[in-house]
């Protein structure tokens, strides 16, 4: 290496170990503030310091046509400067400014919007070589690298943490969260319920000659997604799959626990279908997004597995978050959410996030599936030899280019493989055994406050709380800015959403941060004020 190249080097690394020296004490002083949105100045101060548009002109120097010569009608604006700020000005900017408008949804172990986990340290420090290596997980080279075998002991271990038998799920990847595993767990199923239709002579199927072609081989008019209160990412995955919002039929077993799925409803549907050429999907919701209850219970999942083999059906579970009370400790407080997820595991495929409950960085899903052949027939990418795996017979782990919806991937296996290494199973029950006593602590508050109702039902035992809590002010002035007014307060941040028609608040515990005593107090107090405050 050259003298200058060499200085180059060095000042590279110094800039990098000053940069992350300085990020860690801007982090260490926001965690310090205790406080989960930035002040509206901090946020205009971040808007502010972005490139302003600034004009430029460009000349028509070719002859032939046109005046030859720049007019206003030339001129163009552009955020991009002419000369760089270079890394230090840039690094500067990014520290003492742009980042003053970010919230701390991952800093912060009482922000309880949507359902967002933080970073737990050993995963930002994964994060770091992730960047620093920047390996492209797309095909399995076992000479080349070993992040592919680092990645299937990752999922390997990942499967022992919600009790996935692995054999059972030989085909399984990383995504960039659930809505892309939500994709692909209709895709193939979509892909199922079609082959299981078509004559067993032929060799065709919906990735050959599309979904259109197939239904007709097949004799299918039309395919149905049967479910309860689904996630709004099913929607958008029906879509892009092709079978279109409008295939989604919700089923639910009453009026009072609509996120339950009906069996018996489950059973006529399928059964009519039968008849009349109608493919089916179930997609199981573990744990309804505003409610965090379950759409089955107890001995549900072998009857549906009964149903759906008998149909020729698919058994899709959406279990972003709730998939996780499976690895909760195996005690008696725990009896009812272990009972709500048992027999997920006769499921065809499975949706889990990595960035809420594993409390890894954004952005990681992952998914699960029994049959790794229709996942290829699916995902496979065909006609491209320089993307070759290695020799066949050396190894069973599957080129991820082919067993997912990217071609080139970011390594997101290494910090679930960090967090699961670091944590152990025991250390994995015990930080989400945590995030269920605070749910379970505020939810008790609410039930038995003056001024808030908890939802969905007031009546209902505590053990049916995972990590979701849902609840409305009773007075109907105060409710209408609930959500607004706990925000304000930046000790806490909820969601808004509504419940039968009127609005309610969301809380969803799953930061690793979590300190049952320290924040039930905060949310307390929160909750008293905003109450007092409407008096």
């Amino acid at each position: 290496m050259s003298s200058s190249s060499s200085d180059q080097a060095t000042a590279n690394s110094d800039f990098l170990s000053q940069s992350y020296t300085r990020l860690r004490a801007l982090v260490s002083a926001r965690v310090a503030e205790d406080t989960t949105l930035p002040l509206p100045p901090s946020i205009q101060t971040a808007i502010s310091s972005l490139p302003t548009a600034s004009t430029s002109h460009h000349h028509d120097s070719g002859s032939g046509s046109g005046s030859g010569s720049g007019s206003d009608d030339d001129n163009t604006t552009s955020l991009l400067p002419t000369k760089g700020l270079g890394q230090e000005s840039t690094l500067t900017h990014l520290l003492e400014f742009a980042s003053t408008g970010l919230n701390s949804q991952s800093l912060s172990p009482r922000y309880y919007g949507f359902v967002t986990g933080g970073t737990l340290p050993i995963a930002e420090a994964a994060d770091n070589i992730v960047t620093a290596f920047d390996q492209n997980v797309q095909v399995h080279l076992p000479a080349h690298s070993a992040s592919t075998f680092l990645e299937d002991a990752a999922l390997s271990m990942l499967s022992d943490l919600i009790d996935l038998r692995t054999h059972d799920f030989p085909a399984r990847t990383f995504t960039t969260g659930a809505t892309a595993s939500n994709i692909m767990g209709l895709a193939c199923g979509r892909e199922a319920v079609i082959s299981a239709r078509l004559p067993l002579s032929s060799e065709l199927d919906v990735a050959e000659i599309g979904l259109l072609a197939a239904c007709q081989e097949a004799s299918v008019k039309k395919i149905q997604i049967f479910t309860s209160m689904s996630h709004s990412s099913l929607s958008k995955a029906a879509s892009l799959v092709g079978l279109g919002h409008k295939s989604i039929k919700e089923l639910p077993l009453s009026k009072t626990e609509p996120w339950r799925l009906d069996l018996d409803a489950v059973e006529a549907e399928l059964a009519s279908g039968e008849e009349n050429g109608t493919a089916n999907i179930i997609v199981i919701s573990a744990g309804e997004v505003n409610t965090g209850r379950f759409a089955l219970h107890a001995l549900d999942m072998p009857k549906l597995r009964s149903l759906a083999d008998r149909y020729k059906s698919w058994i899709h579970v959406d279990g972003a978050f709730g998939i996780f009370a499976r690895a909760l400790p195996k005690t008696e407080e725990f009896l009812h959410l272990h009972a709500s997820t048992a027999g997920l595991e006769l499921a065809d495929s499975i949706t889990a996030d990595g960035h809420k409950i594993l409390n890894v960085p954004y952005d990681c899903g992952i998914f699960f599936c029994r049959n790794p052949s229709i996942v290829n027939q699916v995902f496979r990418n065909p006609n491209a030899v320089y993307l070759a795996s290695g020799s066949p017979g050396q190894t069973t782990i599957h080129s991820p280019l082919n067993m997912g919806i990217e071609n080139s991937r970011r390594f997101r296996a290494l910090p679930v493989y960090a967090v699961l290494l670091s944590e152990g199973r025991e250390g994995m029950a015990a930080m989400l055994a945590r995030m269920v006593y605070l749910a379970r602590g505020i939810a008790a508050f609410i039930r038995d406050s003056d001024s808030y109702e908890w939802l969905p039902d007031k009546d209902a035992s505590l053990e049916q709380t995972h990590i979701i809590v849902l609840f409305r002010a009773k007075d109907a002035k105060l409710n209408e800015t609930l959500t607004d007014r706990i925000n304000a307060t930046r000790r806490m941040f909820v969601s808004g959403t509504t419940w039968e028609g009127k609005k309610a608040v969301r809380l969803a515990v799953c930061n690793w941060r979590v300190d049952v005593e320290r924040d039930l107090a905060v949310v307390k107090e929160v909750l008293q004020a905003v109450a007092g405050s409407s008096n």
